[in-house]
């Protein structure tokens, strides 16, 4: 499976991998389906939502 980057956005994310869904959301991500998920970097929407990224990226990649 290909990883998953910070740099990656929230809709590309989703768009390789459905099964990511429930773990941004278990993690307070609730944005998948809203419109600046196409455009908002992971690592920009970690910052907005006062996440670690590097927390929820190794989740991600270790699903």
């Amino acid at each position: 499976m290909e990883m998953i980057t910070k740099d990656m956005t929230i809709g590309e994310i989703i768009r390789k991998d459905q099964t990511i869904i429930p773990i941004l959301m278990e993690a307070g991500m609730h944005c998948v389906g809203c419109p600046s998920a196409q455009g908002e970097s992971l690592e920009e929407a970690a910052m907005v939502h006062g996440m670690d990224v590097d927390a929820l990226l190794k989740a991600i990649n270790e699903r």
